[in-house]
Parts: C-alpha cells; structure tokens; sequence
C-alpha cells in the first residue's frame, strides 16, 4: 500500500492510504445507490422458538459477520414473511434503537446461502447487487461513516434511525475492483483478530483448570477467609452532583470496568482529596485484591498504585502470612466461587456481602507452597498477557486501516 497523494496541489477525493493499483477518486453516492430499506418483522411471542432463524440487533453486534447458523433465535414463519422480511447474501442489517446515540445505525453484513428473517429493531437494506459485502461492512464501521449515520438520529433516552435518516447518507465508494481488495485485507485482520482470541481463551481455560486442579480442600489447612487479610472493605461513590469531589482529581477512582486483568496499572476515573474524605471510599495500599462483590461478582485484580472503589467493590489488604498472588488465584478457583454464590443476597443487585464471605472456610496451604504455587501459574499469566498486548496491537491496526484506507 502506499498513501494517496494530492495531485498538483488540488485535493483529490482518495483516501489517505490505498492500493498502489488503483488510481482515481472515489465516488460520492448516497446508500440507496446500492440497497432499498425495509423494517423488520414483530412476531406474535408464541411463534419463537422454532422455524427459521431470526435476525436480531444482538447478532448485528456480536458477530463479525453474520450467517445462518450464528443467528440465535428461530421464528415460525407465515404466509408472505419470507419474501416480506427475507434476508439474502449481500444484505446490510442496520441496529435500528439504542441506548447510547454512539450506537445507533451500526450495521453488519448478511453473509450465508440460506434465507433468514429479521426483527423490528433492525432495518435491512436490501442489496441491489452492486457492490461488494465485505468492503460495505467495513466502510460502514469507518469513522467517516459512522458520523454521518449518527446525525440521522434522534431521541431522549432510546436513540433511533429510520428509513428515511438511512436514505439520506451519503458515502464515499470506490470501484468494484478496489471494495473487493479492502474488504479482502481487512476480512484477515479480523482473522487474525480472532486467531488470537482463541489463543487467550485456550490460555484462560487452561489457567482456569490448573487452579482447580491445584486448588482443593485437601491443599491446606481450612481457616475462614476474615483470617487471610488485616483490612478489608468496599468503597464508595462521592456524590456525583458535586465538582469539587471530581475536578482535577488525582485519586484513581476503580469502577467495574478497570477490573479486566490480573494487575490493575491504569484507569479512566479520578476523584478529589475532599471526595475521599466525603465518602465511604478508602485508600486501598498497593498489592492489595480488588474485588467486585456487587452485580458483577467475581472481577478481580491486584492493584500497582494506591486506588479506591466505589460501592459494590471491596478492598481486600492480605496479611503477612498470605501471598497476595496466591490469594488472587484462590479467589478465582471453582471452589471459592462455588462457595461466594452460597452467600449471595438478592435484592436490587445481587450482592455478597463481605461479613458473610468472611465465614467462608479457605484451604490456605503454609506461606512457600502459597509462593510456589502462585509462581507457576504466574508463569502462564504472564504469557496471557503478552497474547492479551498482541491482541491490542491488531485492534489498533484494524481502526488504523478503518480511518485511512476509507474517505
């Protein structure tokens, strides 16, 4: 590849990153060029279950690309819905309501032989055959593109795209010839970006059966779990209307969504001096477990730097006696989650609270088998990572590609 270049100072409509190929500037043409629009089918409850496959705004955003047997639920069809609402190869299924207005009009390609269905959230945009699936799914992923699907929406606290939003985007479209070599070359960066989640969950899989198999009642003596730490706690959430609890704040702030790996050493919030002090929230020392014991239970990590929690999050200091490795993998083996489900109380949020999982009995081997056993699996974590870093690199040379090889 090499990048486009303005000729003779005039701004040519390429993008900034092309095929040596190719030559010429795209075309600039709205979406009904290529696809008629159509909503889809509300069936009666009574017909799920069986039938045909029915696609839903739950497939256009878990699947790279959609087919027959990725879809997940099945409708029994009537007279007229398969040439009504039918879904061919080539066809572009548009999320037509969403939460957040970033995700409204995000859109995945039909890619199967085999006629589906689709639902009354999704707008399908019948293809008209002129154009190459693939390079659609990805110029419709591209920054570009989604700005200007994004703007057609509207709402307050559900965002939607019609038809006719749809029917008035415009985007920028090479020939035939280059859409094929795109949609070509990022088709086996998504491979590969698939490889390697496979390499990450056998990875996990594996760590996840040592733990078990090394970590049983029978590898130690049985202590409760109040014995393995000198302070624990969960956090608290400053009050959110009040700035000077969050303004320049240089406090890490840890919600649920920092807790993605097994060493905590970034993260997006911060809070104030006056917002700790304000707060429950406490100041959890370095090389402490980082647990979420509220909604989502069992994330967990071991912090690099001082952190507090909000609510539904604890802070759990080992003692001298407990290697803080081996309690993060203790507290991830089968046997310790079986026994935090026990205790779990239901109410708005599932929540186990930390005075009952402290009456929780741990089989806690002498501090070196701890040392040795935490050492081994350390080993296997530490190649997750690196996986989990390569996987990142790809991510970020997909979104590379999406922002310079499209217009």
């Amino acid at each position: 590849m090499i990048m486009a270049n303005n000729n003779e100072n005039k701004i040519l409509n390429v993008p900034n990153l092309r095929f040596p190929e190719f030559s010429g500037e795209w075309s600039s043409q709205p979406l009904t060029d290529f696809m008629n629009f159509k909503n889809g089918l509300n069936p009666d409850a009574k017909r799920f279950g069986r039938g045909t496959k029915f696609i839903s705004v739950m497939d256009i955003l878990n699947n790279q690309y959609i087919c027959y047997d990725n879809i997940r639920a099945s409708v029994e069809l009537q007279d007229g819905d398969i040439e009504t609402y039918g879904v061919d190869y080539g066809d572009i299924l548009f999320q037509r309501s969403s939460e957040t207005l970033e995700d409204v009009g995000r859109a995945n390609v039909y890619l199967d032989s085999k006629p589906a269905i689709f639902g009354g959230f999704v707008i399908r945009g019948k293809s008209k055959g002129n154009y190459n699936p693939l390079f659609f799914r990805y110029l419709l992923a591209s920054p570009t593109a989604r700005k200007r699907i994004i703007v057609k929406g509207a709402g307050a606290q559900h965002f939607n795209i019609g038809q006719d939003g749809l029917s008035k985007v415009s985007l920028d479209i090479p020939r035939l010839s280059e859409q094929e070599k795109i949609g070509k070359l990022l088709q086996c960066v998504d491979a590969r970006i698939a490889t390697q989640n496979k390499i990450i969950e056998k990875l996990q899989s594996l760590i996840k059966g040592l733990i078990d198999d090394i970590i049983t009642l029978k590898c130690g003596q049985l202590v409760a779990f109040e014995t393995l730490y000198s302070k624990a706690g969960e956090g608290g959430t400053p009050t959110t209307s009040n700035t000077e609890f969050y303004d320049n704040g240089s406090i890490p702030f840890i919600k649920i969504d920092d807790l993605r790996n097994k060493y905590l050493s970034a993260n997006k919030d911060y809070i104030t001096e006056l917002g700790l002090k304000k707060s429950s929230a406490w100041l959890i020392p370095t090389h402490s477990i980082i647990y979420s014991n509220g909604a989502t239970i069992g994330a967990i990590s071991i912090n690099k730097y001082p952190v507090c929690t909000k609510q539904g999050i604890l802070g759990i200091v080992p003692n001298t006696n407990i290697d803080v490795e081996f309690l993060y993998y203790f507290m991830q083996s089968s046997y310790f989650q079986k026994e935090v489900e026990r205790v779990v109380t239901e109410g708005t949020m599932k929540t186990a609270y930390l005075k009952d999982i402290n009456h929780i009995k741990c089989p806690i081997p002498d501090l070196d088998r701890q040392k040795e056993i935490s050492h081994f699996l350390s080993v296997l974590s530490l190649k997750e990572d690196v996986e989990r870093q390569l996987l990142q690199k790809y991510q970020i040379q997909k979104q590379y590609l999406l922002r310079k090889m499209f217009i």
